[in-house]
């Protein structure tokens, strides 16, 4: 199933109709990723790229979660953990959030949201993908087992993308 999954996206990439984001993808693909360098910052802690915010919500201890938001893709990928699978509670300053509540989606949303407010190379990438339906058919879909699951990455950046459209007049596609 995950074989015709893969197929399917190809051809609709190939029909100019989808976008597979992945780190090693062309443009805009490669930038939308969470391995990117796109800098911002988020509730007074300095992001280095989205998976070092991803990455330091596996971690209870607020300094080494500061550490692990300022690392950058491979480096802040390297830095995960499954602990926090056994009990579905991640962290982000000092506060527990079970991973499957609706406080854990805010996060993340307002996460985004941040980065694409202060990231001009993100969100020009991002805009660029008007029309487009976006996938990252190498994610997890289980979310007891990753931090961001495709679904949920995908929707957070079409509904980011859509309502800005909506926001500022610009039609959309």
């Amino acid at each position: 199933m995950k074989k015709l999954r893969k197929w399917y996206v190809k051809w609709q990439m190939w029909r100019g109709r989808a976008l597979d984001i992945w780190s090693k993808s062309p443009y805009p693909a490669n930038v939308l990723s969470n391995l990117c360098s796109n800098d911002f910052c988020f509730d007074g802690v300095s992001c280095g790229s989205m998976e070092g915010f991803l990455q330091s919500l596996k971690y209870q201890d607020i300094n080494r979660q500061e550490q692990i938001c300022q690392m950058k893709g491979k480096e802040a990928k390297n830095m995960t953990s499954t602990l926090w699978q056994t009990d579905q509670i991640v962290w982000w300053k000092g506060v527990s959030i079970n991973r499957q509540s609706q406080d854990f989606q805010d996060l993340i949303r307002r996460a985004y949201q941040a980065m694409f407010e202060q990231n001009e190379q993100f969100r020009t990438a991002l805009m660029s993908t008007r029309g487009i339906k976006l996938y990252h058919v190498q994610g997890e879909q289980n979310p007891y087992k990753t931090i961001l699951t495709e679904s949920e990455f995908c929707t957070v950046l079409t509904e980011m993308r859509d309502t800005y459209d909506i926001n500022n007049n610009t039609p959309l596609g």
